[in-house]
């Protein structure tokens, strides 16, 4: 048997009237019978269009301020009654029941609306239930039906009513999608309701996904799924790949961090510069100067608006992606010369407040770490009371080392990364190895500020930093062996500063 149906009869009944105009037309021309309500029934009245108020079908007007419109065994009857099955035929027979083939429906904009407001009232009234119910029963049924559920999908249904058939497989494809939107319509409504967790479940919802040119490695397919547009507009340069997406996020979620003008680079998902400066182009020369090997192909991320200036020094760099929220108009036509150098404009910053990481046997969850360090509320546990520009200096470090792998120790001077020991097993390494890249790149590692992510274990980690040349140290604190770090930075003359708050980052 043929897969191939006639489309004799439509049930439309849309919120967003938006390229539906075309569509209407082109069903009158194929001669198929309208039906709709309210708002819809009166635009395609409008258009000049035959069309039946669902009202007829039902013999009931709206109800109950519009919630109860197409609820009904007339209109669900003539969506999901089986036309090769012999007792559904002869039941429609029997109640005079009239086929639809075709239903196009969209949902209330509960989404939107929720990102406008949080009045409860207001939002209930955008939970859609006609809509939901049409596009379920219309996809359950699509071995008859044709379910719309989305403007998004006018132009593929344009192209369907070319013939006024529709195939098995077009109306297995719709159906799919529409079990898509559904799905998605409801983790919303659920993730809204659910904010304190009263229910033990999460729902995630990922959409708009684009293929990627492969994963972290070119045997790996992949995908990112998100809004991209909203915080980056690519200015030039080949597609963005899974590896400059995640070096990206890194670079932003530092990059949000800082208030006054500030410059990071990023490898890997780790920081190999960091600097704040009064200017983008001290910025930069200063953040370049922490590594200029491991920034070498690296991202560069500024918060303020590139000069012509610093967009001619960047232009003598090799680096993956360079983003800013601004370029100058002459230096960005510089940088745009060479096309496959990604230039990302941003938009504005992501603000993330909780993540999941997918584990091979489940999920965690967790909030973000937004935590702001207050110095007023550190504890100094040995040395004397720094002065505001080592405090700047410790603020500076504990917004760094937050954003590196653990193990993590960062040295600081004057607001600039001079040395980093990152992803090590023990933190011990982590202090060596900022030492030697500070060193490694001509930074006097004297009177520099060491800060860590995690407390010391034992005091062996501020020796190593006192025999370098480290005069103040911020940690959260919190071994059992506090006090001999205390006492060894006490004998030492060494400021020491708990913050009481740990960073970790896996």
């Amino acid at each position: 048997m043929s897969s191939g149906k006639k489309i004799t009869s439509a049930l439309i009944s849309v919120f967003d009237k938006t390229g539906l105009e075309p569509i209407i037309h082109r069903l009158n021309e194929l001669g198929v019978t309208l039906y709709s309500t309210g708002g819809t029934a009166d635009f395609i009245q409008k258009l000049g269009v035959k069309v039946t108020d669902i009202s007829e079908l039902t013999g009931y007007p709206p109800v109950f301020h519009g919630r109860v419109k197409t609820l009904h065994p007339a209109v669900f009857g003539g969506i999901l009654y089986r036309r090769d099955n012999a007792g559904d035929l002869e039941q429609a027979k029997e109640f005079n029941i009239r086929a639809i083939d075709l239903v196009v429906v969209d949902l209330y904009p509960f989404e939107e609306t929720l990102k406008k407001t949080s009045e409860e009232a207001e939002l209930i009234e955008k939970i859609d239930i006609g809509g939901i119910s049409l596009i379920r029963a219309a996809a359950k049924n699509y071995i008859d039906v044709l379910i719309v559920p989305s403007v998004d999908y006018y132009g593929d249904l344009l192209n369907i009513l070319q013939s006024g058939e529709t195939s098995h497989e077009q109306r297995r494809l719709f159906a799919t999608r529409s079990f898509e939107v559904s799905s998605h319509y409801d983790s919303q409504i659920f993730t809204w309701m659910n904010g304190n967790h009263d229910v033990d479940a999460m729902k995630l919802s990922l959409r708009k996904g684009s293929e990627l040119r492969y994963g972290e490695n070119p045997a790996q397919k992949a995908r990112f799924y998100g809004n991209l547009d909203a915080y980056l507009s690519k200015l030039n340069g080949k597609e963005l790949s899974y590896n400059n997406l995640q070096d990206i996020g890194g670079a932003l979620d530092l990059l949000a961090e800082f208030d006054d003008c500030a410059c990071v680079i990023v490898k890997h998902t780790n920081a190999c510069g960091v600097a704040e400066a009064t200017n983008v182009g001290d910025a930069w020369t200063k953040a370049l100067s922490c590594d200029p090997v491991s920034a070498f192909g690296g991202i560069v991320a500024f918060n303020k608006k590139l000069d012509a200036e610093t967009c001619s020094k960047l232009h003598e760099f090799f680096f993956e992606v360079l983003i800013a929220p601004d370029f100058d108009e002459a230096g960005l036509a510089q940088l745009t010369s060479k096309k496959n150098r990604i230039i990302v404009r941003l938009n504005q910053l992501p603000r993330t407040t909780s993540m999941i990481k997918q584990l091979s046997f489940g999920h965690l969850w967790q909030e973000t770490d937004h935590l702001k360090e207050n110095p007023q509320q550190w504890e100094l546990k040995a040395g004397i009371k720094p002065a505001q520009a080592i405090v700047d200096d410790m603020l500076f470090g504990m917004k760094v080392v937050k954003h590196l792998k653990s193990n993590a120790i960062v040295l600081v001077k004057d607001r600039l990364l001079i040395g980093s020991g990152t992803g090590q097993t023990n933190r011990v390494d982590a202090v060596k190895q900022s030492v030697d890249k500070a060193t490694k790149f001509g930074f006097d590692v004297k009177g520099s500020t060491l800060c860590s992510d995690a407390f010391f274990p034992f005091s062996d980690s501020a020796e190593i930093a006192y025999n370098a040349g480290v005069t103040a140290i911020a940690e959260p604190g919190g071994s059992i062996r506090d006090e001999d770090t205390v006492k060894y930075c006490t004998d030492n003359n060494i400021t020491l500063m708990f913050t009481g708050n740990r960073h970790f980052k896996h």
